[in-house]
């Protein structure tokens, strides 16, 4: 049952108005968390081996010629480096000796020369546990994808070999034959791993430095290749540098590179469209508020004098605000969770599992509080402006 309280402080509040408000932040708010969740949903596609979104990694090198050297001086890795779109820069060190491997499969022996390279264990996008390496110990090695690829459908089917599995590859031990500088040694390995960020085969810092102080005759020179942390993902300024350095960029990630940063930019563009219409709302109730209270000055002013407090007042005021923002926020919460159904089957045959909505759904929930809050310490404000007159 209603007071006669809240009859008497109800009495000028427009329905239209209230009905106003509650519609555009309605509005607002879906707009927020669906922009949110479908960038979050996208993005997970493209998360896990290269890391699309949230890292981006570009690899660079010199183009080869006669008249240049192809390593890069320590102050073209400090200019890179001090650019503000380059949130890390790593160097790919090359083994300086010779490196040849040997596999028994089946029965049958394979043996090749190898290159090897090493770069520092944060720019790889496969983690293998027990990623390092200890004089004695078994050489730990990272592969790329492509090669995997080419040896199943090229060279496997062209030799009648049995095609490998990244599983069933990881448990064929490799024997490593590292030489030079009048010494020679063979090494266990074992590839722990596939790597679709870098286009080489991969070892451990510890034991590159380990082998290259122990077999090579060479001195250390310029690395070859730097691999590049990117602030954002598709930053113009980092294709605009490297371009205009004349460096090449290892494979062809311009396209994806582009969408990513092109998907960030259109998500934030929609969401500040949303919070504007938001924003629009609050005021538009924040106008509201002050007309009612000039409308119920008087009506306010005899209830001080019968003895109500502003803060018993307010909380009228107050409650009712809430119960709208919490209506919203039910609404929004549903209509986001009907958006997100209308992609959840196209990212499932991309094979790929869509983000949970808790997370979205706290953000509405931090929003319409924050909103709310700001309304109550209003209201408060106004009410006891309007006592002390």
């Amino acid at each position: 049952m209603i007071s006669p309280l809240s009859r008497l402080l109800r009495a000028n509040i427009s329905a239209p108005q209230l009905a106003g408000y509650a519609a555009a932040n309605l509005v607002g708010l879906v707009i927020i968390l669906v922009a949110i969740q479908f960038y979050r949903d996208v993005s997970s596609v493209y998360s896990g081996a290269d890391t699309f979104m949230s890292d981006d990694f570009m690899v660079i090198s010199k183009p080869v010629s006669l008249t240049s050297s192809a390593g890069f001086t320590p102050a073209e890795i400090a200019g890179i480096s001090a650019q503000p779109w380059a949130a890390g820069v790593g160097r790919f060190e090359t083994a300086r000796f010779n490196v040849a491997a040997s596999v028994d499969m089946g029965g049958r022996g394979m043996s090749s020369q190898l290159f090897l390279e090493s770069i520092p264990e944060e720019f790889l996008d496969v983690r293998p546990g027990g990623w390092g390496y200890t004089p004695g110990e078994e050489v730990p090695v990272i592969v790329s994808k492509d090669y995997l690829t080419l040896y199943n459908f090229g060279f496997a089917s062209s030799h009648g070999l049995p095609q490998l599995s990244e599983e069933l590859i990881g448990m064929v031990p490799l024997r490593l034959s590292l030489s030079g500088n009048g010494r020679q040694q063979w090494v266990d390995a074992r590839i722990v791993g596939f790597s679709r960020r870098l286009n080489t085969i991969a070892v451990p810092e510890e034991f590159m430095t380990w082998a290259n102080s122990r077999f090579s005759e060479q001195p250390a020179s310029d690395p070859s290749r730097l691999i590049i942390r990117l602030d954002r993902p598709g930053s113009p300024e980092a294709e605009k540098y490297v371009s205009e350095a004349g460096y090449e960029v290892a494979g062809d990630k311009t396209a994806s590179s582009r969408a990513a940063y092109f998907l960030t930019l259109l998500t934030g563009i929609i969401i500040a469209i949303g919070a504007v219409i938001s924003a629009l709302a609050f005021i538009i109730l924040v106008l509201s508020i002050y007309l009612l209270l000039q409308k119920n000055r008087a009506r306010l002013t005899d209830l001080m004098s019968l003895g109500y407090t502003p803060r018993r007042l307010a909380g009228r005021y107050i409650r009712l605000i809430a119960v709208i923002n919490l209506a919203v926020t039910c609404l929004a919460i549903l209509a986001l969770w009907g958006a997100s159904a209308e992609w959840r089957d196209p990212l499932s045959t991309l094979g790929v599992s869509p983000t949970p909505l808790f997370p979205t759904i706290f953000i509405s929930l931090i929003i319409m509080s924050l909103l709310t809050l700001s309304t109550s310490i209003i209201i408060s404000r106004s009410i006891r402006a309007s006592f002390r007159r």
